[in-house]
């Protein structure tokens, strides 16, 4: 072989090799990634059932349900214009409690119940993450051009 056949060679197999490579990493972000999808697009079924997603807002006055010595829970978390139910069974943060923002890792079971994996609880009075506040200022922008009140679109019964 020629020297220039060996350089032409060795060019394409570092070629193949960084293509290999760069493909091999883009498939584990692809199936490590993790979405955050709006209280308001799960209701509405916009999800990705096949995958854990992320979901966050406000968890609901009065809705936190626990039977005594037990680790299963469910409540409820709302973006201000929808609620959604969320089952979790573990040891919840400290500054979990209604009122509080949360976000929630996990996937739908049905149509109306998020079964969380993990329970993320913002760790001081003045922060909540990014996607949650985002969605919570939309959505009450949304109510304060209409008016006031929870969408019909949210509504059951």
């Amino acid at each position: 072989m020629k020297p220039r056949q060996q350089r032409m060679l060795a060019v394409g197999l570092a070629v193949v090799g960084v293509a290999v490579a760069a493909g091999l990493t883009l498939r584990a972000f692809e199936e490590n990634m993790m979405f955050f999808v709006e209280i308001s697009d799960v209701i509405a079924g916009e999800y990705p059932s096949e995958r854990n997603f992320r979901i966050g807002g406000l968890v609901v006055a009065d809705s936190i349900q626990r039977e005594e010595g037990s680790l299963d829970l469910r409540f409820s978390v709302t973006d201000t214009r929808c609620d959604l139910d969320v089952s979790y069974t573990g040891v919840l943060p400290d500054l979990f409690r209604e009122g509080q923002g949360v976000v929630a890792h996990g996937r739908m079971a049905g149509n109306d119940l998020f079964i969380a994996d993990k329970i993320l609880a913002k760790h001081d009075e003045n922060y909540m993450a990014p996607e949650v506040a985002e969605s919570l200022g939309k959505h009450v922008q949304d109510q304060t051009a209409s008016l006031g009140g929870r969408s019909s679109e949210c509504e059951t019964g």
